[in-house]
């Protein structure tokens, strides 16, 4: 096995790839069986509904693309990003770094096609406490997304790269 794609990159692929595929399912499940989008809610447990929601901006709604122009900007921006996060998770070694790594690429993936194809992200999972929302309603490929960024930062702010046992370098030279 070459050296690119060692077993964890190739786990993190399959990860990337299944994360695309269950979150592209239930959306097409709620656009076709469960017709979420007439229906407009449908209650499950006193605490999750299905809401049916359409996202034309990126995370929270923000950058919201009011025109062809601006989403086909939105598809070629998160492209970029998703490329940069794949690049990433290929040099990446630690095991850990390409889990968070390809959870963020399939979920991003997965957005990216919705708002290719349809000019929005369908967004459906709405998670609540009577009427307070703690979240805005969001989907598969955004929960992904957000547990591998907190992968990734718990990472970086927890665990140390280099072994404790390293001399330390001097900053201070003599003159």
């Amino acid at each position: 096995m070459s050296k690119l794609f060692n077993k964890a990159r190739l786990i993190g692929l399959a990860v990337a790839a299944l994360i695309f595929v269950v979150d592209q399912y239930i959306k097409s499940l709620m656009l076709g069986p469960l017709a979420l989008r007439e229906k407009g809610t449908i209650e499950l447990i006193p605490f999750f509904d299905l809401t049916w929601a359409q996202n034309f901006g990126v995370s929270l709604g923000m950058f919201e693309a009011t025109s062809p122009e601006m989403r086909w900007g939105l598809v070629a921006v998160t492209a970029l990003i998703a490329f940069i996060v794949f690049i990433w998770m290929m040099r990446e070694k630690a095991f850990g770094d390409i889990l968070g790594l390809s959870m963020i690429l399939g979920g991003a993936l997965g957005n990216i096609r919705d708002r290719f194809n349809l000019g929005y992200v369908v967004d459906y999972a709405d998670l609540h406490i009577g009427t307070f929302r703690p979240f805005l309603i969001f989907n598969l490929a955004d929960a992904a997304i957000t547990i591998g960024v907190l992968i990734i930062l718990a990472r970086a702010f927890f665990l140390r790269d280099k072994d404790d046992n390293e001399p330390a370098v001097e900053t201070a030279t003599e003159t």
